[in-house]
């Protein structure tokens, strides 16, 4: 500024030795230098210094030396001289009559009646009232400042203005802040000096003489106190100007001071100001400057309040009508406008025969290439002007404008750095069309776009990125057909790094350029099916690929439109990726499935994509479906395993989801084979995603909620808890254990192991120990061998321990190779005489019939660990054929058709018939499969005929015999277990099954076995309904174990209305069904009057109803009466004769047994019957009282 002209301000070398407290330094300065220090000097020269180290003493008698041949130093002497205490009472004082006076400026206490001017005065005058005087105009200026309500004003004051004095008056200043600190903040002064005239020199040398104030004190203070737009006022010019001589005074901490300026958001013009006298001292044309880099950082940063002030500066600076060349906003762009000048490239001949159409005006005979070294700087320029036009509002101007186009339609060397910078060139093209102006700048953008397809491979060739600019032309060109303009904006706003508002009206010109001169979609189209797939496709490689490309193109249904073939791209695309996993992936894979089902439009319904192949599958999984050792020499990553695995699922998903859609049409996509499905480890994909997960991002998530639909029985979770066992901390223990010997047995050595087993066990168990060891994973090629042998562990004499390896082998198989292992295990244990002519059963076959899995050697059903196996697989079973079996009737509907009854056709539309039969199916078919199962599984809980005969005739050792009885107790044990989780899932099961009965000597094991049995009192009174006296008598029976079992208020309700049922029986029945009725229920009544005593009467009353009508019957027929008939008759005769405890030696329990033997006649067996209950329920209650 004009007002500090000929003033000397503090060099920065005498800063830094000040600063340090060099000496030498010192001593090398020149006298007008030294003048500025001397308050500093003289008062370290004079002070009792803290330091009493020798060094020290030294520099300070250099210091002395230094300052001998001074003339000033007398006056600063003196000026050290002055009670400094009293001054600050006096000045105190008049601190406190001006606040009582309210600022006037009346009588003063430090300075009495001025006769003179105040420079007269100031000349005139003896140090300590230079002191006072002084510190009367700067207590004055202080107070009008904290008065002022941050208006900014200007003090005329004739002390600090004259030149003759500032030198005088700064010795002054500085001798009064330094004695007076407490009364004289240094902050305060700072922002006091801003309001007179030289203020700036002023603190540049109070700050040189008290250099440790220079950040945190005054530089922090002035900022925090400063205008949020300092080129708006006068005050924040003369603030910015202030600090800005500061940072040249100590150039070091320039850069932190701008951070200040940054972190308190005021002050921006200080902040580019700084940027650029730092820029001119550190110039360099190569690299990127440090204003760009400061500018770009304030708009492009995340911190949307420093955005915001930034932008706001901008835009205020191109309102203002002051001349622009003395503004900071100007000065800042004709720097970088310079800049971006000095790298623009000149105009060059080579390669222009190869590159020029023929087509080409005449008058373009060249290219711009830009040099190697300066393509970084030039994509940080033009990202930077994006920031500023789009972010800040800056206009350019028609100078800048051009100079923009020219550098954005250069040529880059094929490197990253300059497919980087032509990306950034097209983005800012797209940005901000308005750069082009005029036919001729139109028609150099036309040319370059041109250029940009012809080098786009061999960009993509040299430079080695996969992400290149040709991709981005190719997905932008789409967009513009689809007229998908915001998604262009977010391409635009995506490659720029920034959010800025393009209006979609700016678009067109460019749409038609490229729509209609650069692109058709059917060019769009034939290009992008050659365009290479990205090789190891990964998250890790950045920008538009071609995946992008083909994204958009399958939505927008251009390939099917243009019967152009993308299957072949999309496969080979699969088959290159990497983890971490891509985003645009899994999109990728919906959108082409959709395109595949879906037809484009109504009007051509064959416009579908073609599916992948099943060998195409198969030829990923290579590897992983063999069982051998080459399992693990796979082709392709697991990355790719598992997105065609998502592949597939998702498809057959999809499928069902369509079925409405596909059922009218006439070329229906088929679902892929149940043998192709059988092929594919999806168990073990899933194990290996689940370990992958951070680097597959929803892959593992989503693969998992198609396993639920697809699969539900391969997410059962008592699974998953085994998994967790196997797979746990004591998998990495028993692991740790693994010894060469263990790697070393093959598929081979086992199953010659298995042929000697017989006659040798040892060996096997050491090799199915040592298998053990191993991972899940790694036991994949022995699943054959060891599901195949499975029949010749069934033979007696198989030691305990071999069968629980074997099936703990097993269930590490089975979180692995789930489908295939059953199917191999139901194979290997079905039962056949003939075992050449024995079927082989497949998954299809399971989904359809999962009872195969209960047709298997009966051996199995007595070896607890085999059994546990078919007891999983029974499980895995229904859950099949509970879902698979609907679906694959669906699939059946969409895909081939299916016969309706003529009267359903007509009244609803197919897919609500098709609802309906889905549903039908998976009630009816469901409980009919399970209700047989659990009668398989009942009979198995009998003793075979071979054990009733051991137990009988105890012709076996006993310790074999409770060898026996333990394996049936286990097997019962596991079986019940099974039955009470069925029930619980569907009680209709267990309503089921007992109305189609079982055998009577099971009901003491199911009942007291199976929990979840108290459920069957809800539908006993319907089954005691039914005609059939079987089905009454089997309800009797139950209900007589369920009220021993659970003595509930239900219960007792349920046992009258049995005992109720009984009576009305007896009224109805015939001669015969009477005794097929009572014999097998009159027992029951013991049970129901042990489970309730307040049932005595009713029994009573029913027992003596039924003795008096077979006492009759028996009377009508024979004369030879047994006493109990005698006594039934007397019954009838006198009911209330009844003799409680009978003591005939005929009614012994022995007796009665032998006579209802020995009798052939019905009714005489009958009423034996009704004594020995009579007895029974006596004896109970005469044992209980």
């Amino acid at each position: 500024m004009a007002e500090y002209s000929g003033l000397q301000f503090v060099s920065p070398f005498a800063f830094e030795a000040m600063q340090k407290v060099d000496v030498a330094r010192l001593a090398a300065l020149s006298d007008p230098e030294l003048r500025l220090l001397l308050p500093c000097l003289v008062r370290m020269a004079l002070c009792a210094p803290a330091d009493q180290s020798q060094a020290w003493a030294q520099d300070k008698k250099l210091i002395l030396r230094l300052l001998s041949g001074v003339e000033a130093v007398n006056s600063i002497v003196a000026l050290l001289s002055v009670d400094f205490h009293a001054l600050e009472q006096d000045a105190s004082k008049e601190q406190q009559l001006r606040h009582k006076l309210g600022g006037s400026s009346g009588e003063s206490i430090l300075v009495s009646q001025l006769q003179h001017g105040l420079t007269l005065e100031f000349e005139h005058s003896d140090s300590p009232r230079r002191l006072r005087l002084v510190l009367s105009e700067l207590l004055a200026i202080m107070n009008k400042v904290a008065d002022s309500n941050g208006e900014f004003f200007l003090k005329s004051c004739e002390l600090f203005e004259s030149p003759v004095y500032l030198e005088e008056a700064a010795d002054v200043l500085c001798i009064l802040q330094a004695e007076l600190p407490s009364l004289l903040p240094i902050v305060d002064v700072a922002e006091s000096l801003l309001h007179v005239r030289n203020g700036a020199w002023f603190l540049c040398l109070l700050v040189a003489n008290v250099p440790d104030s220079f950040n945190e004190e005054v530089c922090r203070g002035l900022i925090k106190n400063g205008e949020r737009q300092d080129e708006e006022s006068i005050g924040g010019r003369r603030r910015t100007e202030a600090l800005r001589q500061l940072c040249r005074m100590n150039p070091s901490q320039a850069l932190r001071v701008r951070a200040m300026v940054v972190e308190e958001c005021h002050l921006p013009g200080l902040g580019v100001v700084l940027t650029l006298d730092h820029t001119k001292n550190d110039a360099s044309e190569d690299s990127v400057s440090n204003l760009v880099s400061f500018i770009s950082g304030l708009l492009l940063g995340t911190n949307a309040k420093v955005r915001t002030w930034f932008g706001m500066f901008i835009r205020n600076g191109q309102q203002r009508k002051r001349e622009m060349s003395s503004s900071v906003l100007w000065q800042m762009r004709r720097q970088l406008l310079l800049e971006l000048m000095t790298i623009l490239p000149t105009v060059s001949s080579t390669r222009i025969a190869e590159e020029s159409d023929t087509d080409t005006e005449p008058n373009v005979s060249g290219y711009c290439g830009l040099k190697e070294e300066h393509v970084v700087k030039a994509s940080a320029l033009l990202r930077l002007y994006c920031a500023l036009m789009g972010i800040a509002g800056l206009k350019p101007t028609d100078e800048e404008a051009e100079q923009l186009l020219q550098l954005m339609t250069s040529r880059p060397p094929a490197t990253p750095a300059g497919v980087r910078f032509v990306s950034l060139s097209f983005c800012m093209l797209l940005a901000f069309p308005t750069l082009v102006s005029t036919p001729e700048q139109e028609q150099l953008m036309v040319m370059w776009l041109s250029w940009m397809i012809k080098e786009e491979a061999y960009f993509e060739s040299t430079a080695g990125v996969s992400a290149s600019f040709g991709e981005m032309l190719l997905l932008v060109a789409m967009y513009f057909h689809s007229n998908q303009l915001s998604a262009i904006i977010d391409l635009v706003c995506s490659t720029l790094g920034m959010k800025i508002v393009i209006k979609p009206s700016s678009l067109s010109r460019m749409k038609t350029i490229f729509t209609q001169e650069i692109f058709t979609e059917q060019v769009v189209t034939a290009h992008a099916v050659r365009v290479p797939v990205t090789g190891n496709l990964s998250a890790n490689i950045t920008g538009f690929l071609p995946i992008h490309c083909i994204y958009q193109l399958l939505r927008s249904r251009a390939f099917t439109k243009h019967k152009v073939s993308i299957k072949d791209w999309i496969y080979r695309q699969l088959c290159e990726t990497t983890t971490p996993l891509h985003p645009q992936l899994l999109p990728l894979v919906d959108v082409y499935i959709n395109s595949v089902l879906t037809p484009a439009s109504k009007s051509n319904p064959e416009a579908t994509n073609q599916p992948v192949t099943e060998q195409e599958i198969l030829n990923v999984f290579q590897g992983l479906t063999g069982g051998d050792s080459s399992r693990f020499r796979q082709r392709y990553s697991i990355t790719a395993q598992l997105l065609v695995l998502y592949y597939i699922l998702s498809y057959e998903e999809a499928l069902l989801t369509n079925t409405k859609s596909l059922a009218n049409m006439q070329k229906k996509p088929k679902s892929y084979s149940a043998a192709l499905m059988d092929q594919i480890p999806i168990k073990y994909l899933i194990r290996q995603a689940q370990g992958l997960q951070q680097e597959l991002g929803g892959l593992h998530s989503a693969l998992l909620r198609l396993l639920a639909t697809n699969y539900p029985h391969l997410c059962i979770v008592e699974d998953w808890i085994c998994e967790e066992e196997i797979t746990g901390t004591d998998a990495l223990l028993r692991r740790m254990l693994l010894t060469s010997t263990a790697k070393s047995h093959s598929p081979k050595q086992l199953q010659e192991v298995f042929q000697q087993v017989p006659a040798n066990h040892t060996q096997l168990m050491q090799i199915l120990e040592h298998l053990t060891l191993l991972s899940a994973g790694e036991l994949i090629p022995y699943a054959e061998v060891l599901t195949s042998n499975m029949h010749k562990l069934l033979s007696a004499g198989v030691p305990r321990r071999i069968l629980h390896t074997v099936n703990k082998l097993w269930m590490a198989l089975n979180t692995v190779m789930p489908r295939r292992l059953w199917v191999m295990t139901v194979n290997a244990l079905q039962h056949s005489v003939n075992t050449l002519h024995q079927q082989k059963h497949t998954q299809n076959d399971l989904m359809i019939d999962p009872l195969i899995v209960l047709r298997c050697d009966p051996r199995t059903y007595s070896v607890m660990t085999l059994l546990c196996s078919s007891v999983s697989l029974i499980k895995n079973g229904r859950r099949i054929s509970s879902v698979k079996c609907p679906t694959f009737y669906l699939i059946n509907i969409a895909t081939q058709g299916s016969k309706i009854r003529p009267d359903l056709e007509a009244t609803m539309p197919i897919c609500e018939i098709i609802i309906i039969n889905k549903k039908q199916l998976k009630l009816q078919k469901n409980l009919f499969q399970d209700s047989a199962a659990v009668q398989i599984l009942l009979e198995v809980c009998l003793p075979t005929e071979q054990e009733k005969n051991i137990q009988s005739s105890g012709a076996r050792p006993e310790q074999e015999e409770d060898s026996l009885r333990g394996n049936l107790q286990e097997v019962q044990c596991l079986i019940c277990c099974l039955l009470h989780q069925m029930f619980i899932a569907d009680p209709n099961i267990a309503k089921l099954v007992h109305f189609q009965g079982y055998p009577y000597e099971l009901l003491l094991l199911t009942v007291a076995g199976i929990p979840s049995m108290h459920i069957c009192l809800d539908f006993i009174p319907e089954l005691l309904a039914q005609p059939e006296l079987e089905k009454q008598v089997f309800a009797i029976q139950l209900l007589s174990h369920l009220c021993i079992q659970y003595v509930l208020p239900k219960s007792l309700s349920v046992a009258r209305l049995a005992i109720n049922v009984m009576g009305t029986m007896l009224t109805v029945l015939t001669q015969a069904k009477r005794f097929a009725f009572f014999m097998p229920t009159l027992p029951c009544l013991v049970s129901f009057c042990q489970a309730f005593p307040p049932l005595y009467d009713d029994v009573m009353s029913l027992l003596i109803q039924v003795g008096q009508v077979c006492a009759s019957d028996v009377a009508t027929k024979t004369r030879d009466i047994d006493p109990i008939i005698t006594r039934l008759q007397h019954f009838k005769e006198k009911p209330s004769g009844f003799p409680w405890m009978p003591k005939d030696k005929d009614l012994s329990p022995k007796k009665r047994v032998m006579g209802e033997l020995e009798s052939i006649d019905p009714d005489v067996q009958l009423c034996y019957r009704i004594e020995a209950t009579f007895v029974e329920i006596i004896n109970m209650s005469v044992a209980g009282v």
